[in-house]
């Protein structure tokens, strides 16, 4: 997998994509367990997704995923599936988005409900109603604008520990 970066996501008031990277936050809400570690990638990831970088998000993911072997492999595939769907979506090509939301769920459900501490069928959910109107389209190339407000973030249970 490789995916060129084509440009930005510009949202309202601000643009989405955001060279900062956020730090990792328990979900609030949540009931939570002792901290645990996580590969370091996944987590480099997780925040380039939260911030709206889902072009690094890919990045960081595709080099975990590239060298590993065990079976999370496609769990790591669904996520890189996510964050170049997003990508797409925000940069206005709806057609891969479509296409990426649909592998997206094939790769990440066989994983629920919850796996590398990710509530799945939460973040499906969410993914899924971000991408509502996408699905529902029957344009060949529709206009439509990704709503900042609808895109999922990964929160994770038990939340990862200090790592260095």
């Amino acid at each position: 997998m490789h995916l060129a970066q084509t440009g930005t996501l510009v949202g309202g008031g601000g643009g989405l994509y955001n060279s900062g990277v956020a730090a990792l936050k328990p979900h609030s809400g949540s009931v939570m367990s002792e901290a645990v570690e996580y590969p370091p990638l996944y987590l480099e990831g997780i925040e380039h997704f939260n911030v709206c970088d889902f072009f690094e998000a890919h990045e960081v993911w595709e080099a975990l995923w590239s060298d590993y072997q065990g079976p999370s492999r496609k769990f790591y595939q669904g996520l890189i599936q996510a964050a170049v769907g997003l990508h797409h979506f925000g940069n206005g090509n709806i057609r891969g988005a479509r296409k990426l939301y649909h592998s997206t769920r094939a790769y990440l459900e066989p994983y629920g409900p919850r796996h590398l501490g990710l509530d799945l069928e939460k973040f499906l959910q969410e993914f899924q109603h971000c991408f509502a109107e996408v699905v529902a389209s029957q344009e060949e190339f529709p206009e439509i604008d990704i709503i900042p407000d609808l895109i999922p973030e990964i929160h994770l249970d038990p939340a990862p520990s200090e790592q260095s």
